[in-house]
């Protein structure tokens, strides 16, 4: 008999439901602090060829209070295929999407990354969350799953990741 393997080990969260937005958009604020690594997916949908300027923000409170853009690593998976492209770190100031529709977008984020921003040093807070700026007036059609592969201390219930 088949196990369902992703969700026996990996914890999933809907950061995001699917919106239709030419605005701001962020992800839920998530709780690093068991994690070994933080993967965001945002799918975009048809007609969603708007742009946006995508960053990771670490976070000091679940508010979620004062951020700190952070370097992380993104590829992305173009219309219906099912082959990803080349991943590319990037800085804190992020990148802008693809105006195109039906693709996907892999983040994955170093929970040190979280630890070491200059918002959280002093505080010792794990919180982080995904930002998407609209670059322009067309919107966008997206959704952001969150998927959390390892927890440092599995557990047969996931620790929450929700803040």
């Amino acid at each position: 008999m088949f196990g369902n393997v992703l969700t026996e080990n990996a914890n999933i969260v809907q950061g995001l439901p699917p919106a239709s937005a030419a605005m701001t958009l962020d992800s839920d604020v998530i709780n690093v602090a068991n994690q070994h690594s933080v993967t965001f997916i945002i799918h975009k949908g048809a007609g969603a060829v708007g742009t946006g300027t995508v960053t990771v923000q670490a976070c000091d409170t679940v508010g979620p209070g004062n951020t700190t853009a952070i370097p992380f690593q993104y590829r992305r998976m173009v219309g219906t295929g099912n082959a990803w492209g080349a991943l590319t770190v990037a800085t804190a100031a992020g990148f802008v999407t693809t105006a195109s529709a039906n693709d996907l977008y892999e983040i994955t984020v170093d929970p040190a990354e979280v630890t070491n921003a200059i918002v959280n040093a002093a505080r010792g807070n794990h919180f982080v969350r995904l930002h998407i700026v609209q670059v322009d007036a067309t919107a966008v059609l997206c959704g952001i799953l969150v998927i959390l592969p390892r927890q440092r201390y599995p557990q047969e219930t996931p620790i929450s990741a929700i803040a």
